[in-house]
């Protein structure tokens, strides 16, 4: 197998060590009353997001420091690197700050821009969703696949934040949301987590980042769903995607395609 086609041992090993590392970080400032600062595009920032990923930076370089990085919080380096990693310390930080279990550590790894390791953390429960090009994907170890419902009328529906969705993308949501049996909102993350593991069957997502969604990809492809744009097209790596749609299955991937189009 050449590196493209696998993930080697010691890179997941490191993926593992980050993710305890992270972990370790996060858990003391978990209901704690934090400082919450404003990023330049008014998202928030804690402490704990910060040295959560000074952290996973760290232990990239001490490891492989020929390795890229891209960060949330502290940006790019080496990202001409075949081997690049891309960190999301805390994905769902108004979660975070507010309590709720719905957020996570995201790790990625891309190797020339493919994504051969996807990971989801969550620190306080102990879940991690694992992600590996080729394999099936797991949760704590054990195989996951994603639901069979082929019914757009039965489906649970996820999104993050509606307001991400411009005029236009509200519509098209708006046109899904009818179709299906229920939606809910806010989950970041663990939203994709519980479409990998089959409890839900569609996740769609507006004006996203490389590190909200690289991170997802194999853990979702890898149990068994789909994932491309509201157009139907693959994604592939790019510092923002527009619009997002991971599915259970084709049948529901392409019912929630038609609807997104007829609005």
């Amino acid at each position: 197998m050449t590196p493209a086609q696998t993930c080697p041992p010691a890179f997941l090993a490191l993926a593992h060590a980050m993710a305890d590392a992270a972990a370790d970080v996060i858990r003391p400032y978990f209901r704690q009353r934090l400082a919450i600062d404003a990023k330049a595009d008014a998202s928030p920032v804690t402490i704990a997001d910060r040295d959560a990923e000074a952290a996973m930076r760290q232990m990239i370089e001490v490891h492989f420091p020929d390795h890229g990085i891209r960060g949330e919080e502290f940006g790019a380096c080496r990202t001409d690197a075949e081997w690049i990693w891309v960190l999301d310390p805390i994905d769902g930080t108004k979660s975070f700050v507010s309590g709720s279990l719905a957020f996570g550590t995201q790790i990625a790894l891309l190797y020339r821009g493919e994504p051969m390791l996807g990971m989801i953390n969550q620190p306080i429960t102990g879940e991690r969703w694992l992600g590996l090009s080729g394999t099936p994907a797991t949760l704590n170890g054990d195989p996951i696949r994603t639901s069979d419902r082929t019914a757009i009328d039965r489906a649970i529906l996820y999104t993050s934040a509606l307001e991400q969705f411009d005029r236009e993308r509200h519509s098209q949501f708006a046109e899904l949301a009818a179709k299906v049996h229920f939606t809910r909102f806010s989950h970041d993350c663990y939203a994709a987590g519980l479409l990998a593991f089959g409890s839900i069957d569609l996740l769609v997502e507006s004006n996203v980042f490389d590190y909200d969604i690289l991170p997802q990809m194999p853990i979702v492809l890898g149990a068994g769903g789909i994932v491309t744009d509201w157009e139907g097209r693959p994604l592939t790596d790019a510092p923002r995607y527009d619009t997002v749609l991971m599915a259970a299955n084709e049948k529901i991937h392409r019912a929630a395609l038609e609807a997104l189009r007829r609005a």
